[in-house]
């Protein structure tokens, strides 16, 4: 083969390998917790728009989520991940899961919910984690509701609270940061020890709890009262066999008996599709996402454009004054405030 020829073979191989690229989409991998949930079409308008697969790891729950994003931080095995909230965040920063990036949507979205250094990590929903109430049980007992932690503790409401474990769920470990944020660290453990004596149950997941445990969801639980979401009630009008005029659960909002939880996305470190990532981190800060989430995930978006579902407005309590604590502080303690809550609650 002379060498013209073996220039245009090469020129030829060059045009069918580029052509093969650009048939095959690049793919985007974004690590989440199993309960991510969005529309078909709204990825599949941006996966159009980009030219690009859009693949979704789940991943177990939220701590497990980031544990594998921890363990593989060396080779990524995804490009973006989303679904670490508040509870969890100092530590993913802690361990360098995430590559700094300064979205411009950032402007539509309220400084408190920014609480990433350096925007390591960017916020896309919150709710709060509460106590939620089957309003059948209470009013059929003539029984006033809790208004205060503290009165949970009362005989009255022996053996009425079901809560989930915090060293195996999220919304567990919530509920025990709003316990701590009321209590103090000196303090939270009595109130515990009170809640054990006082017959409260405890199980290691959200779904069982909710599920079996509570009677406001399936009608035969023991328990009227369950560590849950502030988004539950709407979401029992939502996916109700019947059509309900009004939710059958509510939520105690209280000073501190709710917790705000606040999701983030970030850029893996190591990524080798950093521009795609980024696309897509805006595409989840935007109005179109924002409004899709509320009816996936039954939490608030955090894009003040964002307009909520009929759902939102008509069922679900927000509180006033949701408990908070330092990230500095959770990533300290958060671990001894758990082996305590351990030694207490099933020592």
């Amino acid at each position: 083969m002379n060498k013209k020829m073996r220039t245009i073979s090469f020129g030829i191989l060059f045009a069918l390998l580029a052509a093969s690229c650009a048939a095959e989409p690049q793919t985007l991998t974004v690590m989440t917790h199993d309960s991510f949930a969005v529309s078909e079409d709204v990825v599949a308008q941006f996966e159009e728009e980009h030219g690009i697969t859009v693949e979704f790891l789940l991943s177990g729950d939220a701590g497990s989520t980031l544990n594998r994003a921890i363990l593989s931080k060396d080779h990524p095995v995804a490009d973006v991940l989303y679904g670490v909230d508040n509870t969890f965040l100092s530590r993913a920063i802690e361990e360098g899961v995430y590559e700094s990036y300064n979205s411009p949507v950032l402007e539509n979205i309220s400084d408190r919910f920014k609480i990433a250094p350096d925007n390591l990590a960017l916020p896309v929903d919150y709710g709060d984690v509460c106590i939620n109430y089957d309003k059948a049980y209470f009013s059929g007992n003539d029984l006033d509701l809790p208004q205060s932690l503290e009165e949970l503790t009362d005989p009255v409401y022996e053996g009425l609270l079901v809560v989930e474990n915090p060293a195996t769920s999220s919304p567990g470990l919530a509920f025990m940061l709003a316990t701590i944020a009321e209590f103090g660290s000196d303090g939270y453990l009595d109130f515990w020890q009170d809640l054990r004596d006082n017959g409260v149950v405890v199980v290691n997941d959200w779904e069982t709890a909710y599920y079996t445990n509570f009677s406001g969801s399936s009608g035969q639980g023991p328990q009227p009262m369950v560590v849950s979401y502030g988004t539950s009630p709407a979401a029992e009008v939502v996916f109700a066999e019947e059509e309900l005029e009004e939710a059958p659960t509510a939520s105690l909002v209280g000073e501190n008996m709710c917790y705000r939880q606040t999701e983030f996305v970030g850029i893996l470190a190591g990524t080798a599709n950093r521009g795609m990532a980024e696309n897509f981190v805006d595409f989840m800060l935007s109005e179109t996402f924002q409004e899709d989430i509320p009816l996936n995930m039954f939490v608030f978006p955090v894009n003040e454009n964002a307009k909520l579902p009929d759902e939102f407005e008509e069922h679900i309590q927000v509180p006033e004054n949701p408990a908070s604590l330092p990230l500095d502080e959770i990533r300290e303690k958060r671990e001894e405030w758990i082996e305590g809550w351990r030694e207490v609650m099933l020592g």
